[in-house]
């Protein structure tokens, strides 16, 4: 199976030659690839088997399963994107990509949980982003079979699998609740002025400055025994206002995550030994990537692209997500 990075001739023949294909790359790159049986984000930090890597020239390919018994491409919008779920096959799995900063990307984040037929059916999947030096400037951008980006579609890859397997959607998370303060919000969103803190209202820009808040670290909900992250993109003091990767939801408990000592070795301890043997997709965020200073950083034969925010099911932050297909 193609798993690795390619450069683009390579997967212009590819793509000529009938193969059915989930690609990664920069917008020059996937730009330059013909019409065919393909979807595509935009992103060039990418986990290789010789590390962390930035690419602008080269393309992370994964090729479509083998055993996959039926493939569909559907394009959403953020008017129907709540359709996601009930168009997954009875059986198989989906991969969704969303571009960042769309509003198909703010609507699904903010209501996947309470779509019709939720986490009935794995779904997988990333944000695609853009290089740091272009944020901004560049908008990132999803392809559905053809060198035309479009800014505003999230893409999704239905994939039906025969009765003899099945699809499991885990992530790793190398993140735990630390032990300080409780803190709740008002309303669902990706900012937020106030909270609650320990149940006393306060300016959250303002309180995490007095606190020394060290915002690498997520918040993280405790989600019936999953540790959910949530991002700090940026405290604006002068607004007082603190802006998220992933929205925080109205009612539920966060924690700032306890601190990690090592980012590289928290995250090997917490992979199954040979995991990366029997991942069929796997993405990780490109915080964890910065944070983690991942560059030319192997970890565990775990290969795929780094991105503006991963799915499992639901919109997932500083979190590695992976699909394995296994026999049943």
């Amino acid at each position: 199976m193609k798993q690795h990075m390619y450069d683009v001739t390579t997967v212009e023949q590819w793509i000529q030659n009938g193969e059915r294909l989930i690609l990664a790359g920069d917008e020059k790159v996937l730009n330059q690839l013909p019409p065919g049986s393909w979807i595509g984000g935009t992103i060039p930090y990418f986990m290789t088997v010789n590390g962390g890597l930035f690419s602008q020239e080269k393309i992370y390919v994964t090729q479509m399963p083998d055993s996959a018994t039926d493939v569909k491409v559907k394009t959403y919008t953020a008017d129907t994107i709540d359709q996601v779920y009930l168009d997954a096959p009875p059986n198989g799995f989906s991969i969704i990509i969303l571009p960042a900063f769309s509003k198909v990307h703010a609507t699904f984040a903010l209501n996947s949980p309470s779509f019709e037929g939720f986490a009935t059916s794995p779904l997988v999947g990333w944000i695609s982003g853009v290089s740091l030096d272009e944020a901004g400037q560049a908008a990132p951008k999803t392809y559905a079979g053809n060198g035309s980006g479009r800014a505003e579609q999230a893409v999704v890859c239905h994939i039906e699998l025969p009765p003899t397997k099945a699809a499991d959607v885990q992530i790793v998370n190398i993140f735990q609740q630390g032990d300080g303060d409780t803190i709740t919000f008002a309303s669902d969103g990706f900012s937020a002025e106030e909270a609650c803190v320990n149940g006393q209202p306060v300016n959250f820009a303002s309180y995490i400055q007095q606190n020394g808040v060290d915002t690498r670290l997520p918040l993280v909900a405790n989600l019936h025994g999953a540790m959910i992250n949530t991002s700090f993109q940026q405290v604006d003091l002068n607004a007082k206002k603190v802006d998220f990767y992933a929205p925080v939801f109205a009612g539920i408990e966060y924690r700032v995550a306890r601190p990690v000592d090592n980012y590289v070795h928290s995250f090997q301890l917490m992979v199954p030994t040979d995991l990366g043997k029997t991942i069929y997709f796997s993405c990780n965020c490109i915080l964890n990537y910065l944070y983690a200073d991942l560059e030319g950083k192997q970890l565990q034969g775990i290969t795929g692209p780094i991105t503006f925010g991963e799915v499992a099911y639901q919109l997932l932050n500083q979190t590695m997500a992976y699909v394995v297909i296994e026999d049943i």
